[in-house]
């Protein structure tokens, strides 16, 4: 079955002073179906890579890569008036903090019907419509005044939800979610995550999900990626990510506090210059 998308070789850099600085060093990965979780440090790439697939890395930063498809179509350096045809309608991305993405000075369905308008068509009543039927997805009370509300009238968890609710109304194969829950409670970010996962569950989608919480992700996901320096150093599945094999999977997650394991002081993750150039297949037990 071919994959949603299918990434071979990705480089995004960027010229300095002290000479050519890689962002993203050679990853490679498919996306079905299913829940894919990016996990690393900050700096690691997580972010870079999902720009890259978007197409939104500008001038001097530099993407290259064997191929980059979606589904049967190269998505890789398309002329920015064909990739927006795909951004957005095919492929959607949640920034992190993503209500500060929205724009102040327009209503809530303002932005909502505009999103839905410009990649699906339709007139305003039908864009309306389906804002609300988007409001009503993510479980948004009372979905008619918040049509009319500004960003800075909404929480920073309603905030969230919104901007899940424009990314996805116009229906998208995948969705790139950078740190949705990041700065949320406990709570409201178990919800915002049963509403993506019932959303990508029922219509079929791939999701990225990129995020700094191993044990977040290790519950959520399908399958993870773990980056360091802009590499991917191990892949496996989110059930099996306890007994990760790479030393910088096991130095990250000896490094997290557990309740059924105290310990008087936690373990400082020792980097080893190796890691960052070191072939890296053994890490690949079921392959890309």
């Amino acid at each position: 079955m071919t994959p949603l998308l299918s990434v071979r070789d990705l480089r995004v850099t960027f010229p300095t002073r002290q000479g050519i600085f890689e962002a993203v060093r050679g990853i490679s990965f498919d996306l079905g179906r299913e829940r894919l979780g990016v996990v690393g440090e900050s700096g690691s790439g997580k972010s870079m890579t999902g720009r890259a697939i978007l197409g939104l890395v500008r001038p001097p930063g530099r993407v290259t890569a064997e191929h980059m498809r979606l589904g049967d179509q190269s998505i890789l350096n398309l002329p920015e008036r064909r990739m927006r045809k795909i951004r957005g309608s095919r492929i959607s991305m949640v920034m992190q903090d993503p209500k500060f993405s929205l724009n102040p000075v327009m209503t809530i369905g303002d932005q909502i019907i505009e999103a839905y308008r410009l990649h699906a068509g339709g007139g305003k009543t039908a864009g309306r419509q389906k804002a609300l039927e988007m409001l009503q997805a993510v479980q948004i009370r009372d979905p008619e005044r918040v049509l009319k509300s500004y960003p800075h009238e909404v929480s920073g968890g309603m905030g969230q939800r919104i901007m899940i609710a424009m990314m996805l109304a116009p229906d998208p194969e995948i969705l790139i979610a950078d740190e949705p829950t990041s700065a949320l409670d406990v709570s409201v970010r178990t919800e915002v995550l049963n509403i993506m996962d019932r959303l990508v569950r029922d219509r079929g989608m791939g999701l990225i999900f990129i995020s700094h919480d191993l044990n977040l992700v290790a519950q959520f996901c399908d399958r993870v990626l773990i980056m360091y320096a802009g590499r991917i150093v191990e892949t496996l599945a989110a059930k099996d990510l306890h007994n990760a094999r790479h030393p910088y999977t096991q130095g990250l997650l000896n490094s997290l506090p557990r309740l059924d394991a105290p310990v008087d002081r936690l373990p400082v993750l020792q980097r080893q210059e190796s890691w960052r150039d070191a072939e890296l297949e053994t890490y690949f037990p079921g392959g890309l």
